[in-house]
């Protein structure tokens, strides 16, 4: 019983752990937003959207302001925490994969300065991204101030993220969705509970200080025919195109500006100033960008000027990313998502006037369909947008759009802009894990030489035999020359339990058994181990002698690989310690 109010004690403990980085993370994200604003009033004239400031300042500002706060982040960034360069979300990705999910402390109070200073100075990116990753960093600070393991530090650290998406969006769900698909990619349902009560603590917060605010200038979701849902399929399969083009212009962008033989802490100030260059043609290019987003929903910008803005807002994020700046990609697609949809929608209502496309519902459905695509994370998009405007109606046009969108990113390029990021850096992600370590390891080490196994000819009742005795239910089948025939489980038996009276005498292993067997040699690595675990859902793998493919040496078990990958992860973390 003592036991049992220890456990109930804990647990709630850690729930309330919870709540605080809710609160802590959505307090950050109120901080963020609140110096973006402070840094946009100090910068630029007076206006009551961000969008006329821009328009009311003289055009050397536009030159002088992102180029100045570009040329003092650089350094900030390239000499303090290069950590913080981008979008954040890789890095967080990575944190979780590959370093116990912990971030540096100083990262908050960097990522919030230097980011919303260079947002505030009209730099073309995001406030999502480093708000997920302030919050993630404020989870795993919390983590290990308390000293927690791994496990908790990881749903913290999500906790965190997804708590800083809810307070921006005021969209929980969306929160968690976000930390679950894009930053975790999988997770223990008992960890879920956290990740929820940060999001709605940090919703709930955010509430308190904006109040009941939508995220955007959303009107009424009205499809106009049900015939509709092709057009939304072609905007979805256009918005991955995009997309694709989106991710392969700022890996475009960032390679050019590698190339410039200038030191790298510069580079922020000439993208600074190349933004400031186009911004002089086309304000709207600057800063995240919801002002265009609004002129989307409310059915304000014209097909010519959405078409260049779609554009323009491409070149400018890619040019503000691959500078080194600080910043994030998901509000740069949801307004090209918004111009997309808007530039569909009109270009078709001038053919065919008669359909009634509603730009509004495009721009919506677009929005959802380019985050999708870019972030391949389809149900995130849906949440957002369906959380932004509360009607079930958007939900089969986004839908169609948002999966469409992802199928289309992950046939022709098979990463999200994220995934990119990380495979530049030769981190290769696999279901929250950096598959890149496992290369050096061989399955011959890993192995269990000794392993369960059956003949092709044993009868059926002897095989129940020894299920019932044996602690793992997965038999290597060899046939009289001690050749792998194939994998016997369980499973394999249950279309012969009801007849077992009748077959008893007649069935052996051989005709219950799975013949198409996946296999793995001694010398192959734990990656390709780890891969064929995801792709073939099994949790052993027959491992076989090189020389001889049938010939079965032992078995590697899924969980003994994500041992020897934790063990790895922990020494390389430990090795990278600078010594005192």
């Amino acid at each position: 019983m003592g036991q049992a109010r220890k456990e109930k004690l804990r647990n709630i403990t850690f729930l309330g752990f919870s709540v605080v980085i809710g609160i802590l993370a959505a307090s950050g994200a109120v901080l963020f937003r609140t110096l973006i604003e402070l840094f946009q009033n100090l910068f630029w004239a007076s206006g009551t959207t961000f969008l006329e400031k821009l328009i009311h300042s003289p055009w050397w500002l536009k030159l002088l302001v992102p180029t100045a706060v570009g040329l003092f982040a650089g350094p900030l960034i390239t000499f303090l925490a290069p950590e913080i360069k981008g979008t954040g979300v890789p890095e967080v990705i990575f944190s979780v994969a590959a370093r116990e999910s912990t971030i540096r402390h100083r990262v908050t109070l960097l990522k919030s300065v230097i980011t919303s200073l260079l947002i505030g100075g009209g730099a073309s990116v995001g406030r999502e991204g480093p708000i997920a990753q302030i919050g993630a960093s404020v989870g795993s600070s919390m983590a290990q101030l308390f000293k927690l393991g791994p496990e908790m530090r990881r749903a913290y650290l999500a906790a965190g993220a997804a708590a800083g998406i809810a307070a921006t969006f005021n969209a929980p769900m969306a929160g968690t969705l976000f930390a679950v698909e894009i930053i975790l990619l999988d997770i223990e349902i008992v960890y879920l509970s956290h990740i929820v009560i940060s999001a709605v603590t940090g919703s709930v917060l955010s509430r308190l200080f904006w109040g009941e605010f939508p995220a955007f200038n959303v009107p009424v979701f009205h499809p106009s025919h049900p015939w509709e849902l092709p057009i939304y399929l072609l905007l979805g399969c256009l918005a991955g195109f995009a997309a694709i083009g989106f991710v392969r212009m700022i890996t475009f962008a960032d390679a050019a500006f590698q190339r410039i033989p200038i030191p790298d802490w510069t580079k922020p100030a000439l993208g600074g100033l190349l933004l400031g260059c186009l911004a002089l043609k086309l304000p709207e290019v600057m800063g995240v960008g919801y002002d265009s987003i609004n002129a989307t929903l409310d059915g304000t910008l014209s097909l010519k000027m959405a078409f260049i803005l779609l554009a323009a807002k491409m070149a400018a994020t890619s040019l503000c990313i691959g500078s080194g700046m600080s910043g994030g990609i998901f509000a740069p697609s949801l307004v090209l998502g918004a111009t997309l949809g808007t530039t569909i929608s009109l270009a078709l209502s001038g053919f065919f006037p008669e359909l009634g496309l509603s730009p509004s519902n495009y721009a919506l459905a677009g929005m959802g369909a380019l985050v999708a695509g870019s972030t391949l994370a389809p149900i995130t998009a849906i949440m957002t947008i369906f959380e932004i405007t509360y009607n079930y109606r958007v939900m089969l046009p986004l839908m169609a759009a948002c999966i469409s969108s992802t199928l289309i990113v992950k046939y022709f390029l098979g990463y999200s802009a994220y995934e990119m990021k990380l495979l530049k850096r030769g981190v290769n992600i696999v279901r929250g894990h950096d598959v890149g370590i496992l290369r050096s390891l061989r399955a011959r080490e890993f192995m269990d030489r000794e392993f369960e196994n059956l003949k092709d000819a044993t009868p059926i009742m002897k095989i129940i035999e020894r299920f019932m005795q044996s602690s793992y239910p997965h038999f290597v089948v060899l046939n009289e020359q001690d050749a792998l025939v194939g994998m016997l489980s369980p499973r394999d038996l249950k279309s012969t339990l009801d007849k077992l009276e009748e077959l008893k005498d007649i069935v052996v292993a051989a005709d219950l058994m799975t013949t198409r067997v996946i296999s793995l040699s001694a010398e192959d690595n734990l990656e390709k181990a780890l891969y064929l675990f995801e792709d073939h859902k099994v949790s052993l793998l027959p491992v076989t002698d090189p020389g001889a493919p049938r010939h079965v040496l032992g078995v590697l078990k899924k969980d003994k690989l994500l041992q020897a990958y934790r063990e790895r992860v922990l020494k390389d973390r430990i090795l990278s310690i600078p010594a005192r």
